[in-house]
């Protein structure tokens, strides 16, 4: 999927100003920014269910615009909550999906209930079903038609821990074993973490970043890192710092440091800590969570 200049705007405010970029098969891509920052907006673009002001969303190279038809069979999508009917089993919703869109076999059906683990219930009513199950079933009805793109409106909304594994783990079945671009939009950044391989940061309509979840795993040695330090005693250690390499550490608990350097110059901050008798029992390099990243893009404010 791609989206070139996407734009919206409703009366004379620019809603979504000129979003671009590319989400690729077989990847988990977060879709994340503060409430009101335009993700639902461009997602019901993405599906058809807004009208672009501007700009084009392609699907496998078929525009939303102007090949709509062809470019929507390509896709999958819970927008909102998945809506069953309460009196029909989880088999007999998916045959009343299936047959809407002409291909759809019954084996078809039973792959999609396997991939989504749904073999033993299927043939219970929906109406009995948990909230992960029904998400699960949403999912399955979702990915009928084989779609290369599956659109997640907050998928683990209302779910408890077992139900966001649950989840996550056929999120990344169907990226791996169908080759499913997945886009999830979520405003729980730790989930994202978890499962997503690449983010998009909206902030006002704007894009503001696109990184891997992970880029800075693999950080050189001159780059500035959270160092986290265990030592003993803390006082001695704290103003040694201070004094020697005017760093400034924060205290984490009764034994622990956390303060901002270079990895390279570690070794030197060590030997400094030793010779004054300051036991060290363990150090570490830690990168920030995502929810670190989201912050430094977006600002600690974020209610506008």
């Amino acid at each position: 999927m791609e989206l070139v200049n996407v734009k919206k705007t409703i009366g004379k405010k620019e809603i979504i100003k000129g979003l671009s970029f590319t989400i690729h098969r077989g990847e988990i891509f977060g879709f994340i920014g503060p409430n009101g920052a335009g993700k639902t907006t461009t997602i019901r673009m993405m599906v058809g269910l807004m009208q672009l002001s501007e700009g084009d969303v392609r699907i496998l190279g078929k525009s939303i615009t102007t090949d709509y038809k062809a470019a929507v069979r390509e896709v999958g999508a819970i927008v909102e909550n998945p809506e069953m009917y309460p009196f029909m089993t989880g088999w007999q919703n998916l045959m009343h999906y299936a047959r809407m869109i002409p291909g759809i076999t019954k084996e078809r059906i039973r792959e999609v209930v396997a991939l989504v683990g749904l073999e033993k219930p299927i043939h219970e009513k929906a109406g009995k079903y948990s909230l992960g199950m029904r998400q699960r079933l949403g999912i399955a009805q979702a990915l009928l038609h084989r779609p290369a793109i599956l659109i997640l409106d907050e998928p683990t909304n209302g779910l408890d821990p077992a139900g966001i594994r649950e989840i996550r783990k056929y999120m990344r079945k169907l990226a791996e074993e169908e080759n499913v671009a997945v886009i999830i939009s979520s405003h729980i950044l730790s989930e994202i973490e978890l499962i997503c391989d690449r983010i998009g940061i909206i902030k006002n309509g704007e894009l503001v970043a696109i990184q891997g979840v992970h880029d800075k795993d693999h950080a050189d040695e001159s780059a500035v890192q959270r160092i986290v330090m265990e030592v003993k005693p803390v006082d001695a250690a704290t103003r040694l710092l201070k004094e020697q390499f005017q760093i400034t550490a924060a205290a984490m608990d009764g034994s622990s440091l956390s303060f901002d350097e270079n990895k390279e110059n570690i070794p030197v901050i060590v030997k400094a800590l030793t010779k004054q008798d300051i036991s060290i029992y363990q150090i570490g390099a830690s990168n920030g969570t995502l929810e670190d990243k989201f912050f430094d893009l977006i600002g600690e404010n974020i209610i506008e």
